[in-house]
């Protein structure tokens, strides 16, 4: 059985109407003086951090560790005010899937595996009241690179769960080739779910070991059978 079902959360759980982006650039306007770069960017499938850092470069912004602490400080600010004024939802079966998932005899735990940073990660998720559904995750805080946020992940998971933990009880759950990358990363199993923003065909090409339209074309048992 499946013990661990990881998820992505821009595309795989919620849209949020750009909230992400427009918090980005907002703070990079109101806090760096920067007003232009940030919608030449590709947000899809990155980390928070690996975004910054792009931007603090492009612009000659050193990267220091006061500069991200402050560029973050201000973000999940204005990411907090944005989703207050947006128009966002969850994406397609979300909340039927979570709920089947826990409702399972032999419940997974749920977690995160995603670029954002915890607090931006929080902020997002209880806006569509998701939150209280996840144990545990990994975040950009964790690690820069995606593919070892996953590692965070698991690493976090054995201590919760059982340090023998195999990575193939371990369903990863995502929109992007990066998420169907960093899943395999690990050797856990994956799950493509076409809700973001890449099209059903694209993500089929990366071989997840499903790949869906939308959480409600697959019941929650159906990933948890190894």
């Amino acid at each position: 059985m499946v013990r661990l079902v990881l998820f992505d959360i821009d595309g795989t759980l919620v849209h949020t109407g750009g909230a992400g982006t427009k918090a980005f650039s907002r703070t990079f306007s109101h806090i760096f003086g920067l007003h232009h770069g940030a919608e030449r960017m590709k947000f899809a499938g990155r980390t928070d951090v690996s975004l910054v850092r792009e931007f603090f470069r492009l612009h000659g912004v050193p990267e220091s560790r006061e500069n991200f602490r402050q560029f973050f400080d201000n973000y999940v600010f204005f990411l907090d005010h944005i989703l207050a004024q947006g128009h966002g939802n969850e994406c397609l079966g979300v909340s039927k899937f979570l709920a089947d998932l826990v409702a399972l005899p032999q419940a997974p735990m749920l977690g995160l595996l995603t670029g954002n940073i915890r607090l931006g990660a929080e902020i997002k998720l209880r806006r569509y009241g998701l939150w209280n559904f996840f144990v545990m995750g990994g975040f950009a805080d964790d690690h820069e690179d995606r593919d070892h946020i996953a590692v965070a992940a698991l690493q976090r998971a054995r201590r919760l769960l059982d340090p023998q933990l195999d990575p193939q009880e371990i369903v990863v759950v995502g929109d992007t080739p990066f998420d169907v990358r960093c899943g395999k990363f690990i050797g856990a199993r994956t799950l493509a779910v076409a809700t973001g923003g890449c099209k059903y065909g694209e993500l089929e090409q990366h071989r997840a070991d499903r790949t869906v339209a939308d959480l409600s074309q697959i019941h929650a048992r159906e990933i948890c059978l190894r």
